[in-house]
């Protein structure tokens, strides 16, 4: 972690100078160079107004409406678009497009594929346009794709969906401080597990619709007609960020911001920063999360696109998988919720919940290799102890969307957690995800569980890591400023909360873990 803070000198170089001599968000730096926020207040001073609790906690409750409703519902039609393939395959998508091989398996990889292509470009241009209305976009054009060309569709699909995650967590981290995020973002990620539900009782429906076209191909045009309708609702009524936002005052504004003074993370800056892109892929914390976008993602791929096929390896029909989803869809949801609600009555103890729930899914994953096929019961138990991964991948967000700060290098580190997504669950030079799901091991999937297995432990391992090291720099910076003039309470918080300063250059700054 670097010792200096660095500001931008008049030509845009970065200039190193000591901590102690930040200068104000306004007087020291361009203006273009500060954080969105400062346009709502006339001086630095006007930081400093008394915040009232209990207005506070109304504005909270107001924002809570203003946003998470739309993320959540937004998070739900992503894993029911992004699974539409796994139910089109037990309806008959497979013998009606005569897929051989691997040709199942590259209907999965390639979504991953447009994914990984558009990360970088989709996260820079977040930061460019309106956040809110370019994430409405892009999930109206994730109804893009059809039964005919399915290939090239699920690649146009996999890249409208590039936005998803990252915006989310962009979104959160405008609106919410760092101790609030964790909440928050288990709110919208459950709606992954009422996803699974919601994906189950409509694939029941499209399921037993006797019409002229197959039910697969239902299940396209249902699902795209309502993604479609999702992307105008969201377009229209979900707010950019706090200082824009037309359903607040602007005392509303101003508190909105002000209260989020102690994350030392700003809200937003609508200028790349060639400095700030330059420091994150030199930050050792943007490999552990690529790494952990990895070995979170090579379960998700399977289970996202295999999990129908295995349970009707259990021996269920078709109706009978679907419905089956429904309780999967449910135990992530509690196991997210339990997660973020105990993680909300610590300090500094989100790894420790990483790890506790990633017992589940080991314990899962083994019951799924070594549970005798003839032991459907048991098969079917040791599959939904896999859910739980859900809580510690949120968790793994939250600490992403808490120690990284200045927008740019957000937006940079944001794009590469989720090329570690994309390739956990695609096909990247070796083989990854969907293609240790192998069409000759059905239905137990031998090679698919072990990688499950493996990932996790992998998972468990990095997270140690970057546990040490988060606490070993807060550690450093606390001895460094608390032998410094005024110490530790002598910090002026003000200087730096929207000066779009990075993580790195921002002694204020303290890391979660």
């Amino acid at each position: 972690m670097a010792d200096s803070m660095t500001k931008l000198d008049d030509d845009g170089a970065p200039t190193a100078v000591h901590h102690d001599s930040a200068s104000s968000p306004q007087s020291g730096l361009a203006a273009r160079d500060v954080d969105v926020a400062m346009a709502l207040f006339d001086s630095p001073e006007q930081l400093h107004e008394p915040i009232d609790p209990v207005e506070e906690r109304k504005l909270v409750r107001k924002i809570d409406f203003m946003i998470l409703p739309y993320l959540a519902v937004c998070y739900a039609f992503f894993y029911i678009d992004k699974t539409t393939l796994s139910y089109a395959a037990i309806f008959g998508i497979r013998e009606d497009l005569d897929l051989q091989g691997s040709d199942y398996n590259w209907l999965s990889s390639v979504f991953y594929f447009g994914f990984l292509f558009w990360a970088f470009p989709t996260n820079f241009l977040m930061q460019r346009f309106p956040i809110g209305k370019y994430l409405a976009v892009n999930i109206f054009f994730w109804a893009v794709k059809s039964f005919g060309q399915l290939l090239a569709l699920r690649f146009l699909a996999g890249a409208a969906e590039a936005c998803s995650d990252p915006s989310f967590m962009l979104i959160t981290s405008m609106w919410y401080t760092r101790k609030q995020q964790p909440v928050r973002m288990g709110l919208w990620y459950t709606a992954n597990g009422f996803g699974i539900a919601l994906g189950g009782l409509l694939g029941y429906g499209i399921g037993s619709i006797k019409g002229a076209l197959p039910s697969w191909k239902y299940e396209f045009l249902i699902i795209g007609a309502l993604c479609s309708t999702w992307g105008i609702v969201m377009f229209i009524f979900l707010p950019d960020s706090p200082v824009t936002a037309k359903g607040l005052s602007k005392s509303e504004k101003r508190m909105a911001v002000q209260r989020l003074r102690e994350n030392q993370t700003g809200i937003e800056n609508k200028h790349l920063k060639a400095y700030q892109v330059k420091e994150a892929f030199l930050d050792i914390k943007l490999y552990l999360f690529f790494a952990l976008g990895i070995v979170c993602n090579v379960p998700n791929g399977g289970i996202s696109n295999f999990g129908t096929l295995i349970i009707q390896g259990f021996g269920f029909n078709k109706l009978g998988t679907t419905l089956l989803q429904i309780p999967y869809g449910v135990l992530i949801a509690i196991s997210i919720l339990i997660c973020v609600y105990l993680n909300d009555r610590f300090t500094n103890r989100r790894c420790v919940f990483i790890l506790l729930f990633l017992i589940p899914n080991i314990t899962g994953a083994f019951g799924l290799r070594y549970i005798g096929t003839d032991q459907q019961a048991g098969r079917l138990v040791a599959y939904y102890l896999t859910g739980p991964y859900n809580a510690a991948f949120v968790m793994v967000l939250s600490l992403q969307t808490a120690n990284t700060a200045g927008h740019t290098k957000k937006v940079v580190t944001n794009a590469v957690l989720f090329l570690g997504y994309c390739t956990g669950n695609a096909n990247n030079f070796t083989i990854i995800g969907p293609f240790f799901y192998l069409t000759s091991q059905a239905p137990s999937y031998e090679l698919g569980i072990w990688s499950m297995i493996v990932s996790h432990l992998i998972e468990a391992l990095i997270i140690t890591v970057l546990w040490f090291l988060l606490r070993r720099e807060n550690s450093r910076r606390d001895q460094l400023q608390a032998a410094a003039e005024g110490g530790l309470e002598g910090r002026d918080l003000d200087t730096t909360a929207f000066a779009d300063m990075t993580d790195r250059e921002n002694m204020n700054f303290r890391y979660i873990y």
